[in-house]
């Protein structure tokens, strides 16, 4: 009897044990089979970049440049100076009074000053002359009074020329091409008063001097 009893223990110990194993081989089997919950992705924190510093402008030191000589700028254009230049207004009309006066003036101080210096020169060779005992002397003053008088002679015919310009004025003449009778324009008798041609006359007298010299 008593190992009937054992016997039946030992089989009820024995189903306990194998009801457990299922148990357990069941529990692993749902664990193997479950899926595993995915972490969830971290969020990307994005960071923060550093500001840029503000770059501060380094102050050069700037060394004092020593201030530039002003230098007087004269407003003529032509041979004359002191007298500004004509400012012609829209529609003027060419070589009216205003325009002939103003050349007129031109004309007569440039004589003037021209006239001046030629008298200048006859006296400072009245009163330099002197005969020089050594030949270098005499031959560097001679020299010298020959520069002077050539300058004198150019002046001389350019004093004929401004005499011309000045009975063209009169004659109402004056502003006008000698060779094909339009207008030489303010601007070039502003630089040369004296001038007989326009600037294409001009030209061509120039490209004949040099193809017959």
């Amino acid at each position: 009897m008593a190992a009937k009893k054992k016997a039946v223990k030992s089989k009820a110990t024995a189903s306990k044990k194998a009801v457990a194993k299922k148990k357990t081989v069941k529990k692993a089997a749902v664990k193997k089979a479950a899926p595993k919950k995915k972490a969830a992705p971290k969020k990307k924190v994005a960071a923060k970049k550093a500001a840029p510093k503000k770059k501060v402008a380094a102050k050069k030191a700037t060394a004092k440049k020593p201030a530039r000589k002003k230098f007087k700028t004269s407003s003529q254009i032509g041979p004359v100076p002191g007298i500004a230049p004509y400012k012609e207004s829209k529609g003027e009309e060419y070589m009216n009074d205003k325009q002939v006066s103003h050349f007129r003036n031109i004309l007569l101080t440039w004589k003037r000053s021209l006239m001046e210096e030629v008298d200048r020169t006859v006296h400072h060779m009245q009163d330099d002359a002197a005969n020089f005992p050594d030949p270098n002397d005499r031959a560097t003053q001679e020299s010298e009074f020959s520069m002077e008088l050539r300058a004198r002679d150019r002046e001389r015919k350019l004093i004929k020329k401004i005499d011309d310009s000045m009975r063209n004025l009169d004659n109402e003449e004056f502003g006008f091409c000698e060779a094909c009778g339009v207008e030489i324009g303010v601007k070039r008798l502003e630089a040369r008063p004296t001038a007989t041609l326009c600037i294409d006359c001009k030209i061509l007298d120039e490209i004949r001097e040099k193809q017959m010299g």
